[in-house]
């Protein structure tokens, strides 16, 4: 099961290098069918198996050469990694079919924020919906819980941004995650995000990766701190307080 699992993972990340190239660029999802950026010649299905037709190919175009972006079997190969770690904690049910949907979004939106340093609204949106979904489907998060999350998760990143760099599309995301993680899960997320943005951020300027004038995205950090949150907020939780 844990195999079929990650093939299904695999095949719904191959549509998600459709989506994370797309939408920025203002492309319709379902039109015109996947195709060489190169030389636009039309991928048959013996091109686009997950991670296998990139092996085969040696990372190029089959029909003029073109060397194809390893970002593809990176990303079908996380979004597998993504479904496999949800089976592996909640098994089949509506709590996996919740993570996939938290994980692909946040995989989703870190790859066109590092890209793009834009956050789609209709990502976003996409996140508010399901979001209220599956409270109204699972009903495990209180009313006050979601509405608290949502103001913090939203209104802390509105409050930074009047006096800091933040953006908008980070403020709106944070706050669609919020649906998803409730008012302990949001606090948490929220410091795991500033704290890896903060470590990391410092290391890429250590190294000379980027200079303090140069911006860097934080909806990566954001979407990874509430995947976590969502994933492990127990155990992180009562390591917090053993520490304690």
């Amino acid at each position: 099961m844990g195999v079929f699992v990650f093939l299904f993972g695999i095949i719904f990340g191959s549509f998600f290098n459709v989506i994370i190239f797309r939408i920025p660029n203002k492309i319709s999802i379902s039109f015109p069918p996947s195709h060489c950026q190169s030389c636009n010649h039309e991928l048959k299905p013996i091109d686009l198996v997950p991670i296998l037709s990139y092996v085969f190919l040696k990372g190029k175009c089959r029909y003029c050469g073109e060397k194809i972006s390893i970002q593809y079997p990176i990303i079908e190969l996380i979004t597998g990694l993504i479904f496999l770690l949800s089976y592996s904690i909640f098994g089949l049910n509506i709590y996996f079919v919740k993570s996939i949907f938290l994980g692909s979004i946040v995989l989703i939106v870190s790859m066109i924020d590092f890209k793009h340093f834009i956050i789609p609204d209709s990502i976003s949106l996409f996140t508010f919906i399901t979001g209220i979904i599956f409270n109204v489907i699972i009903r495990d998060i209180s009313i006050k819980s979601l509405i608290f999350a949502f103001l913090l998760g939203g209104g802390l990143l509105f409050i930074i941004a009047m006096f800091g760099p933040m953006g908008g599309g980070d403020i709106k995301i944070m706050a669609g995650f919020s649906l998803y993680l409730g008012l302990s899960k949001t606090i948490m997320a929220l410091f795991l995000s500033f704290t890896l943005g903060g470590i990391i951020g410092v290391l890429l300027i250590i190294s000379k990766i980027k200079s303090r004038k140069d911006v860097i995205p934080f909806g990566p950090y954001l979407g990874l701190g509430s995947f976590i949150s969502f994933m492990y907020f127990s155990e992180i939780f009562n390591w917090y307080l053993n520490l304690l």
